[in-house]
Parts: C-alpha cells; structure tokens; sequence
C-alpha cells in the first residue's frame, strides 16, 4: 500500500511537473491567426494567411456575385457573405470552406435586396441586414418600406426573418455595438434596438443644422471595416463658406467623420482634415486612434489631432478599401481590381502583393483574428 502510494505521489508529482512545464511553454507556442477575408468574381470568398500573405483556402459561394459584403462572426471564425445579386446571404467556417448558413431573402410575391447591410449580433446568434423590398404585381412593382430583418444563426440552411422594423431609406454599411444596438450608415447615423425596433439618433449628418456658412455634409458609407479598432467609421465631406455668398472657389473643404465605438456606442463627429483628394474608405490604427489611412487613388496616413496629412503614396490603380494588421505595422488595399496591395504603415511603401483569381469589384477586405 505504501509503494503504490508513493507511486502515485510521484506520478501525481510528475503531472503537475508536466503540466507546469507545458503552460510555461504554451503561451510562447500559441498566437492568433489573422486571416484577410475578400469576395472576387465570379464568386469566391478568398482566406488569406496574414503570415505568409499566401492565399490559405477559397471557398466557392452560390449563386452570382452580389457587392462582396462579408459581415464576422464574434468569434472570427465564421464569414456571412451577401450573394445572388445582394439577394441571399451565406455563411462560411472559413476553417474549411463548409457553408452552415443561408438566407433567402426573397419570394414569389416579394424581390429584396440588401445594399453592403449585414452584422452579426454580439453574441453571435442572430444576423441582422437591411431589406429593401418590393413586391411583385402583375402590372408594375411596388416599392416599400426599408426595414431591418432579424435571423437566427441556428435555422442554419433554411433561415427566415423572425422579426422586422421599419428603418429609414439610404442606409449601406451596418455593425453592431457590444449592448447589441445596430449602428445604422444613411444619410445620418443612427442605432436601432433589433429586439424592440427602437431607433436612436448617433451622429446627424443629412440633418445637421450648423448654420448658413456649412455645407450640409455629404455622408459615405460603403465600407466601414474598423474591426481592428473595434470601431464604425462614416467618411463626410463638407465646406465652410468665408460669406453668405457661398461661393465654392473661396471655401474651405474638408474631410470629417462620425466615429462610433462599438464597445460603448458612444459616437464622436468632427472634420479631421483638408479635402484635397478622394478617399473612400477611412481604418484606425489600432495603436494610435489620432492615426487614419485611407485608400482611392491615393493611400494616405493622417494625423486627426493636427488636422495634417502626414504622407501620400500614389497607388497604381483605384483601391476602393483598405485594412490593416493586428499589431497596426501592415495595411492591406484592396477592393476595385484582382490584387491586394502590401504596405508599411510607417513610411506607406509598398512590400508585398497578393494576387487573386478575379476582381473585387466592392468587395469588404475584413481581418479575422482566430485565436489559440
């Protein structure tokens, strides 16, 4: 009894050795993976290994291609695209290309269509998009109200709206906050509650008052991609008249944003520098909430505390959007064209390039980080 005691004291020992062993080498041999997520045509969704920016697995989605809007999963590792001419979404394990969602939005009587408008809930089990619907007559359409559709992720294959709320016209580009309000990107910013269908004003834009010498600002949101940051981003442009003449040759034009931070939903508006130049899409540095880049013909970094561009790298085509790494060292510009351009954040240079098998056309350019 006393020896197989003292070998099960040893053996007992021995495990906890091991085990103590084992979590001290553990956290050094485990990291997060970033994966670069794209749509291109005809329509595949492409998972790029961020390590070796070498394409990791495509995964071929049905029906025609739709804008390439792809909303994440809370745990990164499921994608929901839009396809079927923005008709349907579908979604990935981007682990290994298996489709374990889909929604058909449209029926017999009723076509709708969903502009870039899809988010996952926080607690990943419902999928959110915006629905502009019409229905079907025999002698013309109808056109009707916009409004949010509301979808469990567990119906899997054969998901339908469980619930829908009327929502204003305009709105692209949706995320979702950590209380589960959906940030809504139209003509102003707003945020709906998807359980009550109550609606919030965020951030006004369209119907911002600022007086006489203010152009009312022009708002853009077809790719708000701010996962990094954990943030929504919406792009404005305005001008600032010198006199009630409004003569556009003497303004001062500028570049302004409503922030939201999804951890809060609390929103911050501002013009954050001169307009000299087109941008369609802004990203945060993640280290640095003052640092912007934005990508069009241009990728250019910014300083919003100084109001400054700080550098301007002229691209060799049109990039529509842009995204960056997890540790804010490397940008990817992507969208428009078949390739994704590698950048140093620091100097805007050029390092690398990932070749795809098609164009992106509108495609998001999202980062999934799976962690270990």
């Amino acid at each position: 009894m006393k020896l197989n005691n003292t070998f099960k004291s040893a053996g007992l020992t021995g495990s906890l050795a091991l085990g103590g062993i084992l979590s001290a080498v553990a956290p050094a041999a485990m990291a997060d993976q970033e994966y670069l997520l794209t749509v291109t045509r005809p329509n595949q969704l492409h998972v790029v290994d961020m390590s070796t920016n070498t394409i990791a697995r495509t995964c071929d989605i049905p029906g025609p291609f739709g804008t390439g809007s792809i909303a994440l999963s809370p745990d990164n590792t499921h994608a929901y695209v839009l396809s079927n001419g923005t008709k349907d979404v579908y979604g990935f394990d981007i682990r290994n290309c298996e489709i374990t969602f889909k929604a058909e939005q449209s029926s017999r009587t009723e076509q709708v269509i969903t502009m870039q408008s899809i988010t996952v809930s926080a607690d990943g089990t419902e999928l959110y998009t915006v629905q502009n619907p019409i229905t079907k007559l025999r002698d013309r359409y109808e056109v009707k109200q916009p409004r949010l559709a509301v979808f469990n992720i567990a119906d899997g294959m054969n998901a339908k709206a469980v619930r829908t709320y009327p929502v204003d016209r305009r709105i692209t580009k949706i995320a979702t906050t950590a209380q589960n309000e959906v940030i809504l990107g139209g003509g102003d910013l707003k945020a709906i509650n998807p359980r009550t269908g109550e609606i919030r004003m965020v951030s006004k834009l369209a119907s911002w008052e600022r007086g006489p010498l203010w152009l009312p600002p022009d708002a853009f949101a077809m790719h708000s991609q701010g996962e990094q940051a954990n943030e929504y981003i919406m792009p404005y442009s305005t001008a600032k008249f010198t006199d009630e003449s409004m003569d556009m040759e003497t303004a001062e034009w500028w570049w302004g944003m409503s922030r939201v931070d999804l951890a809060t939903g609390q929103a911050e508006r501002m013009e954050i520098f001169p307009f000299e130049f087109v941008i369609f899409n802004f990203i945060t540095d993640p280290r640095d909430s003052n640092i912007l880049y934005g990508s069009f013909n241009t990728l250019s970094k910014h300083d919003i505390s100084q109001k400054k561009t700080l550098l301007v790298h002229e691209m060799e085509h049109s990039y529509y959007d842009l995204n960056i790494s997890g540790d804010g060292k490397t940008l990817y510009v992507g969208g428009t064209s078949s390739d994704i351009s590698v950048h140093d954040s620091d100097t805007l240079e050029k390092i690398g390039s990932i070749q795809l098998t098609g164009d992106m056309s509108t495609s998001d350019l999202r980062v999934a980080t799976i962690k270990d």
